[in-house]
């Protein structure tokens, strides 16, 4: 199999410096995945936005966690997180209520029918992982997730 660079892919005529080359190839990369992703979860009626949040409800362990909790952990933190837990909400997939010690807050808990959905969708979303992945190996996959976690340490 021949790699094809991010130069052949978008046609580029014009060298790039390494990096706007590197900017561009991770833009254009993270574009893929996510339409994949996108993909994967259209038929269970759910955005990669409201996976997330169920994704980090689940993280919680029962315990209840707020807008503001969810927010910070959202992979997309330009999500409206308020109209993301309503739609679960609808769903029946979360549940908010006020809390009993500071009635000024509120908490929000993933249900069971939340969990089990996120049941169903971890061996699917473990597949299409590995699927997206299968050109890199173990140690390829290392180094990449420690270059991209330097990058953004930086």
């Amino acid at each position: 199999m021949t790699t094809k660079t991010i130069d052949d892919t978008i046609k580029s005529i014009h060298k790039m410096a390494i990096s706007t080359k590197t900017v561009v190839n991770l833009m254009y990369t993270s574009r893929i995945i996510e339409e994949v992703i996108t993909g994967m979860l259209k038929p269970f009626d759910l955005t990669m936005q409201q996976y997330n949040v169920l994704r980090i409800l689940r993280g919680q362990k029962g315990n209840p966690a707020n807008l503001s909790t969810i927010q910070e952990r959202m992979i997309d933190r330009s999500s409206n997180t308020t109209r993301l837990v309503d739609k679960l909400i609808q769903k029946g997939w979360v549940k908010r209520q006020v809390c009993e010690n500071n009635r000024r807050k509120v908490e929000i808990f993933i249900t069971s029918e939340g969990l089990d959905i996120l049941k169903v969708l971890d061996p699917v979303t473990e597949q299409n992982n590995k699927q997206m992945l299968r050109n890199l190996s173990e140690d390829q996959l290392e180094t990449l997730n420690h270059l991209l976690d330097t990058l953004r340490t930086t």
